[in-house]
């Protein structure tokens, strides 16, 4: 018909400074082979490319635009201003909103529906750790229980039973996810970053999982057991706050007081932290409101003492760092070699072992998101020490 139509990447691209380069792992890209996406030949489109404005490849998510996270962002921030970051903010939420009003998005209870060979797989796994668990209580008992160095038995044991039923969840959440799909609206929101975990995903449609409280297997209640429903004595998973069962099929009435336990639990620790940290940064802000930085690189005070000869002892601005680092190394070197800087990558990766400037970011990043991974109001209250 001779219309002209545009591609969602074409579409992104128009928002973005003509003379915009970069290039980053999405949130959604899984691949265990990161040589893959780095060509951009992530099977999910997972490795976002970005040349001269233009979107070439990749998956826009929270690690483009995300609060903290946004790596186009916060580069159009340092680089282009504030102003223009205020531009990008208003015109790629209008781009979003219009896409969410001709295309559509909604989530309902039936996203989190597997089929029954899904959990059947689901309970034959749970079944089978706690089985484990059996065998350990009964290992411990006997006094064949390898004991772990710097550690009692029963503290061993303790050790081995969550290692065993936290691996009972994850095995849940990997088969339950398998069955939803990348097409789910729920695991879209989830992978995007936009709301939500695989975790929480993994608990409405696959096992709950260990309750604990203060990293711990349930232990308090009655006398030598959790409630007086068990046994005295009772080691095994379902007695000290194994919830095998998911928020979709329904919790027993043991595992919805267990649950209950961790998850308050979380809530005070979410309140006790939030006003601690909230007065730790009211009395901070008072000892520093009368410093100020000088023309001469100096921090003094209100009458000319000096605090500190170098601004943070190495004189660099905090908003134009790259998350805490004065530069990053892989625009530094697309500056300087252009597109070739893929190639000059591969030569240090074969000379040093590794690749000089994006594997060693892709890995801090990595290990950052596994050790807080979201923000307060995402946090997933389970496990260690939560109900959720």
């Amino acid at each position: 018909t001779g219309e002209k139509y545009w591609t969602g990447k074409q579409l992104f691209s128009t928002i973005l400074p003509k003379d915009f380069n970069t290039s980053f792992r999405a949130n959604i890209c899984n691949c265990t082979n990161q040589a893959e996406c780095k060509k951009g030949n992530c099977p999910n489109d997972g490795y976002v490319i970005i040349r001269n404005g233009e979107l070439v490849c990749g998956t826009i998510d929270v690690k483009a635009i995300g609060n903290s996270k946004g790596k186009i962002l916060d580069r159009i921030a340092r680089d282009y201003g504030s102003e223009r970051a205020a531009l990008f903010i208003n015109q790629v939420t209008r781009l979003a909103l219009g896409a969410l009003m001709n295309h559509g998005f909604s989530t309902g209870i039936s996203d989190e529906d597997i089929p029954k060979e899904a959990s059947l797989q689901i309970n034959n796994n749970t079944q089978e750790c706690i089985d484990k668990v059996t065998a350990l209580v009964d290992s411990y008992r006997s006094g064949t229980l390898q004991q772990m160095p710097g550690r009692s038995l029963r503290e061993t044991l303790e050790v081995s039973v969550m290692q065993v039923l936290g691996k009972a969840r994850d095995d849940a959440g990997t088969i339950a996810g398998k069955y939803l799909g990348m097409d789910n609206p729920a695991v879209i929101m989830a992978k995007a970053g936009a709301r939500g975990s695989m975790l929480n995903l993994s608990q409405m449609a696959g096992c709950v999982g260990q309750q604990a409280v203060r990293g711990e297997r349930l232990a308090r209640g009655y006398w030598d057991r959790t409630l007086s429903h068990f046994e005295k004595g009772d080691l095994g998973a379902y007695a000290r706050g194994f919830c095998s069962n998911s928020y979709k099929s329904g919790l027993t009435p043991t595992e919805f007081f267990f649950h209950a336990m961790g998850g308050r639990e979380g809530l005070v620790d979410t309140a006790v932290r939030t006003s601690r940290s909230g007065y730790m940064q009211r009395r901070l802000v008072s000892a520093l409101e009368d410093l100020k930085l000088t023309s001469d690189g100096t921090v003094r005070n209100t009458v000319g003492t000096v605090i500190q000869f170098k601004y943070g002892e190495d004189g660099v601005d905090p908003a134009k760092t790259v998350r805490g680092k004065a530069i990053d190394l892989d625009d530094l070197f697309f500056e300087v070699f252009g597109d070739e800087a893929e190639n000059f990558n591969q030569e240090v990766e074969k000379d040093v072992g590794g690749d000089y400037g994006s594997l060693e970011k892709d890995e801090m990043e990595y290990i950052e998101e596994e050790g807080d991974g979201e923000d307060m109001d995402d946090l997933d209250l389970d496990y260690d020490g939560g109900g959720e």
